[in-house]
């Protein structure tokens, strides 16, 4: 039986052609992450203030309530003055300033996270069965939609934390109450496009049950929907977060949070010497949203099949 030889060539090829798919999908790989160089930034400043977060009582030897009276407004260690001992500077009573940045990282992060799954929940839900079942359901759920976004988000925490005091879960249950309408509206019509869809009438023909469908059916592909809203809510919740502290709904004192010390760096906001004591909260405010938002573009980007087919 005859045998064709092959070209020396063409088997050195064959061998190598998965060197040079690798050499490829690696290039796509770098490429990609260049378009999305913001987004990868983001992800990288966001996972160091995490962790700085976390391990706040590793990285600091002071805690959040130590202080010395003796010891106040020491400037941070590039104006003249200051000390590695308190890198950033110490507050109006002594209390070490970066050491409250970082737990005050802490309450932002967690706020941010824990408020945006509630209000998550409540508005996937919602926005599930307004979609699905349509109807006097979707009237009753719209019209809760409506009233939730014209209502004064000031005067709903202002009720909740008069009659319930203010605590880290109180806060966390306001602003995930207030936050839920943006989930309910985008998931309804997400919902409606996707019963539209022929495998979905194709799933009711063969009997698949009402929760069934909902819940294997519709759930899975409104993932990248949700994560995308999520990250944009993490942000938004943050700043909120800060905002109700800095009046005093917050997280009680002597809890650091960001917005806290924005309100008691007010009477020190006017002295050019002491602008670092409402600056550094301030940009610990900013920079951790910003790095949410890059995140959060890059994920749509990812997640949109017409942005992928781009990068």
């Amino acid at each position: 039986m005859a045998t064709v030889d092959t070209h020396p060539s063409e088997s050195i090829s064959k061998t190598f052609a998965p060197n040079r798919v690798r050499r490829r999908s690696m290039r796509s790989v770098m490429s990609a992450a260049w378009k999305l160089r913001m987004s990868v930034a983001g992800g990288i400043v966001l996972l160091v203030l995490s962790l700085m977060a976390i391990f706040a009582p590793i990285l600091t030897p002071y805690t959040t309530e130590e202080g010395s009276v003796r010891d106040r407004l020491i400037p941070p260690v590039w104006q003249e003055g200051g000390t590695w001992s308190h890198p950033l500077g110490t507050d109006g009573i002594g209390r070490d300033y970066a050491t409250r940045l970082l737990y005050g990282g802490r309450i932002a992060l967690s706020v941010g996270l824990l408020a945006t799954l509630v209000s998550a929940a409540i508005g996937i839900t919602l926005g599930m069965v307004a979609g699905y079942f349509g109807g006097w359901l979707d009237s009753i759920i719209s019209t809760l939609v409506n009233i939730m976004i014209t209502f004064p988000f000031i005067l709903l925490a202002l009720a909740v934390m008069a009659v319930l005091g203010t605590s880290f879960r109180n806060v966390v249950l306001v602003l995930g109450i207030g936050a839920w309408p943006i989930y309910t509206r985008v998931i309804k019509f997400e919902v409606e496009r996707i019963k539209s869809l022929e495998y979905m009438a194709a799933s009711k023909v063969i009997g698949v049950g009402i929760w069934r469908s909902m819940w294997r059916h519709i759930a899975p592909n409104l993932l990248n929907t949700v994560i995308v809203i999520g990250t944009v809510q993490v942000a938004r919740l943050i700043i909120s977060e800060a905002f109700l502290s800095y009046l005093g709904l917050g997280v009680p004192p002597p809890t650091p949070s960001w917005g806290f010390m924005l309100n008691e760096s007010i009477p020190f906001s006017f002295s050019w010497e002491d602008i670092w004591l409402p600056m550094l909260p301030g940009l610990a405010i900013f920079i951790t949203t910003l790095s949410i938002n890059f995140v959060g573009d890059g994920l749509r980007d990812l997640m949109d099949p017409r942005e992928r087919a781009s990068l």
